[in-house]
């Protein structure tokens, strides 16, 4: 089969290796239709320490975490609702040495890191998506069980804000979604997003008005930097700040003691690896069938960009895009 392998040198090479013919215990065979390219496949292969303390082993060398296909067999002890299914993959949820990265013709991947996806869907649609998906149920089950009920989004407009917005609908948790423009803003209410503010001007009052009245002491941030030092001074008392991502760039973080001992402010990292929701296997379990009822929803799709073939590999790698879509490999 083609495959598309990490070199010694950190590169991406095509390559044949022979297909798995048998999946392992606990394991399932995916004929891939196809994988998006996220963030994280470019940032990791260059710097691996990025992803904690081991990146995911990978037989043969095969890169790629996101992907989608169809289960041409299981292994022992894996539920029989998986066979002949088409799934979403998110291969780091589950970490195992008889696991095949995702950008070849056959993955081998444990169930748990599949999604099952209803048939009247195109699983293209989920080539690159269950990372934000569930991303956006851990970080809901964690702040939930802190006893936050309600949530400020910084990056509304992204892939994973998209993500908690409808999570967070279907759990009747209120959002206020953070976005960059008016355009933006209209994209999320026509959505069904209620609560959207434009980062711009003089939104502070307002921001500091809305989180008050719908007590959401729960932030999760992607942008770091000056905006998450203006949403800090708007936040209700008690409020957690959850760091996930810095699109804001180098620019540093700024804020006043006097600001986080006067409203009792904690900061914090959030990993999805570290979430108990993926580290436990009966709650990893209980978030993929719960995802299952709900991945139908528009905002839970992947957002895709151009589709390009193996051997074009590093055309696809370069690919970037202003509004987030991803370059999508095709088996």
């Amino acid at each position: 089969m083609k495959a598309i392998c990490v070199t010694a040198s950190r590169d991406l090479e095509l390559r044949d290796l022979p297909a798995p013919e048998q999946a392992a215990a606990g394991h399932v065979l995916v004929q891939m239709a196809a994988s998006a390219i996220n963030h994280g496949d470019k940032t990791f292969l260059k710097m691996p320490a990025a992803a904690g303390p081991q990146i995911p082993a990978s037989r043969h060398d095969v890169w790629g975490a996101s992907g989608a296909g169809r289960v041409v067999a299981l292994g022992a002890g894996v539920p029989e609702e998986y066979a002949g299914r088409q799934v979403a993959i998110y291969r780091s949820l589950t970490r195992s040495p008889d696991s095949v990265g995702l950008w070849c013709q056959t993955a081998s991947v444990p169930y748990t890191s599949c999604l099952i996806l209803p048939e009247q869907v195109d699983a293209m649609d989920y080539c690159g998506s269950l990372v934000n998906v569930m991303t956006a149920y851990a970080f809901l089950e964690e702040v939930a069980e802190a006893g936050h009920k309600g949530v400020i989004v910084t990056a509304g407009n992204s892939a994973t804000g998209h993500a908690l917005a409808a999570l967070a609908r279907a759990r009747h948790m209120p959002v206020i979604s953070l976005v960059r423009s008016e355009a933006a803003a209209a994209a999320l209410r026509a959505l069904g997003v209620e609560h959207v503010i434009v980062a711009s001007g003089d939104y502070g009052a307002q921001l500091a008005a809305l989180a008050a009245e719908l007590g959401t002491t729960a932030v999760f941030d992607g942008v770091g930097g000056a905006l998450l030092g203006e949403v800090a001074a708007a936040l209700p008392v008690n409020a957690t700040i959850y760091c996930y991502g810095f699109l804001g760039g180098a620019a540093p973080l700024a804020i006043h003691t006097s600001l986080l001992m006067m409203k009792n402010l904690t900061i914090r990292r959030f990993s999805n690896f570290e979430s108990a929701t993926v580290k436990q296997p009966a709650r990893l379990t209980a978030a993929l069938r719960a995802l299952q009822a709900l991945i139908a929803n528009p905002m839970l799709d992947t957002w895709r960009g151009p589709e390009f073939s193996y051997e074009q590999i590093g055309e696809a790698m370069a690919y970037s895009s202003l509004d987030g879509r991803k370059a999508i490999l095709t088996a």
